[in-house]
């Protein structure tokens, strides 16, 4: 049986590659947003989809008639200067969410997020939410030391 279950974590998917599928109700108006205000355009394309890649992940908008409710990040940058690239997105027009419930407000979009995992050795996150085009949520986030 050993063998067995070592030949089935060989096989599991810890050493795929992961990358994420956002709808687009109008594919080409996404392209704009994404190139126009985010600063990405696709590295590659095919009928329906645009594969957008940063920092060696890949993540693909998609031709959709579906939506998403936006009710939940569906994906998130991890950056350096949380402040600084909540101000260039703001003056190209990005509005971040505001957040105000009981243990978890947004200042200025920026919201204090405390604890981490402990694998990427952080205290805290410092994180901002806006929505696409498409009415996605995506999230900015800056890991605290």
């Amino acid at each position: 049986m050993s063998g067995r279950m070592n030949a089935h974590r060989e096989n599991t998917l810890a050493g795929a590659r992961v990358a994420t599928r956002l709808p687009a109700q109008d594919l080409e108006r996404a392209r704009r947003f994404y190139s126009e205000v985010l600063g990405l355009d696709p590295v590659d394309e095919r009928p329906g989809g645009l594969l957008y890649r940063c920092q060696g992940v890949d993540f693909v908008l998609f031709r959709s008639v579906g939506a998403s409710s936006g009710a939940f990040t569906q994906m998130a940058f991890e950056v350096d200067d949380i402040e600084a690239v909540v101000a260039e997105l703001r003056g190209r027009g990005v509005v971040f969410e505001e957040v105000d419930l009981p243990g978890f407000r947004t200042e200025g979009g920026i919201a204090e997020v405390e604890g981490n995992y402990p694998s990427k050795g952080a205290r805290g996150e410092r994180g901002a939410w806006f929505r696409d085009s498409e009415g996605n949520l995506l999230g900015v986030g800056e890991l605290v030391f």
